[in-house]
């Protein structure tokens, strides 16, 4: 008998039978898949799928009818002070963009509110997230003179501003040229590789998605195909998630 222990890998986001209910309509139907460390999972549908429905639901944004979600190992009204190992970046930030605040005070803001941290510490950790997306020369500019991928790229500063086991995106990619969406892409995967947190993120790039995720969640109120990309993305799955009329759009990098 083999006397090695095998490890046992706990799953980041342990999604099981998920069902929300908007109004009188079921917008997410038992819904059931995990997320595991240091893995790049990607969520994808037509428009009207119940994809953001979903991220909201796991975050606990808004309410779910029944099933369960556990995130770190824990259920969600547990989850106290590790709230703080998930950083999250949805869909659309809607802001004043004549409000006057700055790259570095975002950043800033995802650190520790209750941190006894002093203003010059605060500061070299605003310069180090800013310094992991290439923005270190921004941190005095006004977040409304921002370009959209550089906006994504301060938000996702504000998430890494300090150390985080998840990152969960809504569409990170929207709002970035073609071009830019390719460089994003490979910003996060080093990240990623370099502070070992898992992602969770609703993509409508099948390209992108086939090229840095290791799981692919093809959803319609309900989880139509679950696996990794060169099985869940394959040209019979995509017909049954989006129909006939799909037409795939490849990054020429």
């Amino acid at each position: 008998m083999n006397s090695e222990k095998i490890k046992i890998s706990i799953p980041v986001v342990d999604v099981k039978n998920l069902t929300v209910v908007r109004g009188k309509y079921k917008a997410v139907e038992s819904v059931s898949f995990q997320v595991f460390p240091s893995s790049n999972t990607a969520i994808i549908g037509p428009n009207g799928a119940g994809k953001s429905t979903l991220i909201k639901a796991i975050l606990d944004l808004i309410p779910y009818e029944s099933g369960y979600v556990k995130i770190i190992g824990r259920q969600i009204k547990d989850l106290g002070k590790y709230w703080q190992k998930i950083g999250y970046i949805p869909q659309k930030l809607i802001f004043d963009r004549s409000f006057p605040l700055t790259v570095a005070e975002l950043v800033s803001l995802g650190l520790p509110q209750r941190s006894l941290m002093k203003s010059r510490e605060k500061l070299i950790y605003v310069e180090k997230a800013l310094l992991k997306v290439n923005l270190q020369n921004h941190s005095k500019q006004a977040l409304g003179s921002l370009s959209g991928g550089e906006l994504k790229r301060v938000l996702l500063a504000y998430c890494l501003v300090q150390p985080r086991q998840l990152l969960i995106l809504d569409e990170m990619m929207a709002s970035i040229d073609p071009n830019g969406e390719v460089e994003f892409a490979e910003l996060l995967a080093n990240l990623q590789a370099e502070n070992y947190f898992s992602i969770l993120q609703v993509s409508h790039d099948l390209d992108m998605v086939s090229r840095y995720c290791d799981q692919v969640i093809c959803m319609n109120r309900h989880v139509l195909c679950y696996g990794k990309p060169s099985i869940a993305l394959d040209d019979q799955n995509l017909i049954k998630i989006y129909g006939e009329s799909l037409t795939r759009y490849f990054h020429n990098h």
